[in-house]
């Protein structure tokens, strides 16, 4: 199933972010770096929710709106030079492939 995977997937992008998020420096951390963290694991909550809601939809749109403010947050870590280049193209990379999976699960969801 479709949800299994973008919910496993979340959940290896939390499990690579959330120790970079925990080794910014002080200024950022309890900012920046912790909605970051709070938005990752919203965004798994939501998923897991929505695995078992009869209306999955609504859940999901704000799940992606949730997933795009995560997109633009981690682009200003790169911004504030708070992570390398290297560590920016590969949490962007995950995040897209989360994205891709809910983006299906969307479309699977509309045409109900």
């Amino acid at each position: 199933m479709k949800e299994l995977s973008v919910i496993q997937k979340t959940h290896d992008l939390i499990k690579w972010y959330i120790p970079i998020l925990e080794k910014l420096p002080r200024t950022y951390k309890f900012t920046l770096g912790e909605k970051i963290s709070n938005h990752l694991y919203e965004l798994l909550e939501g998923l897991i929710e929505a695995k078992y809601a009869h209306r999955k939809l609504d859940i999901l749109k704000k799940l992606n709106i949730k997933l795009d403010i995560i997109r633009h947050q981690t682009q200003l870590l790169l911004e504030f030079e708070l992570i390398s280049l290297k560590r920016y193209k590969y949490v962007n990379q995950l995040i897209n492939e989360v994205g891709t999976e809910l983006g299906g699960w969307i479309k699977q969801q509309n045409k109900r």
